[in-house]
């Protein structure tokens, strides 16, 4: 009996493997796809060794891949979609860490329709087209209380 991939599953192992071959950064943290939707996605990232920092809690680079692959690969997904040439890449980032994450970290980012306008516009201009993107970072395990909050500007053209 032949058992489908779930397309959390199935999301992970594209990221895993576009971290293997283009950013192996991303391959090493092993970012989880908890939740895929329309409007939006949800990865973890476990607390282990090689993710945490000195005082045991997240290593703030870690947080910052998390947020890349979170507002980046979902837009990603968006573009393959549409089946469309656009070129993407982060214009900007800003980071505020809130509390020392000490538990494995949840990025979410619900902004898929935007995302999706933001596609349909670079496609359909040709312009380069560039919108903010928010992603929380929680701890569930010990609060709901966000340990970080991302704003990264997403940047796309046409090409």
């Amino acid at each position: 009996m032949t058992r489908l991939l779930s397309s959390e599953t199935i999301t992970t192992l594209q990221i895993w493997l576009f971290g293997f071959t283009r950013i192996p950064l991303i391959f090493f943290c092993r970012p989880k796809v908890v939740h895929i939707s329309e409007h939006g996605l949800e990865v973890k990232i476990k607390l282990n060794r090689k993710t945490r920092n000195h005082l045991k809690s997240m290593y703030f680079g870690v947080l910052s891949v998390g947020a890349d692959i979170t507002g980046g690969f979902f837009a990603m997904k968006k573009i393959q979609a549409k089946k469309s040439n656009i070129s993407l890449i982060f214009k900007d980032f800003h980071a505020d860490f809130l509390k020392r994450a000490e538990g494995d970290v949840y990025f979410k980012c619900n902004e898929g329709a935007l995302i999706e306008e933001l596609v349909k516009e670079a496609q359909e201009t040709g312009k380069r087209v560039s919108m903010p993107i928010h992603i929380i970072a929680t701890v569930p395990t010990l609060s709901l209380d966000p340990v970080a909050k991302f704003i990264l500007t997403l940047s796309l053209k046409n090409k």
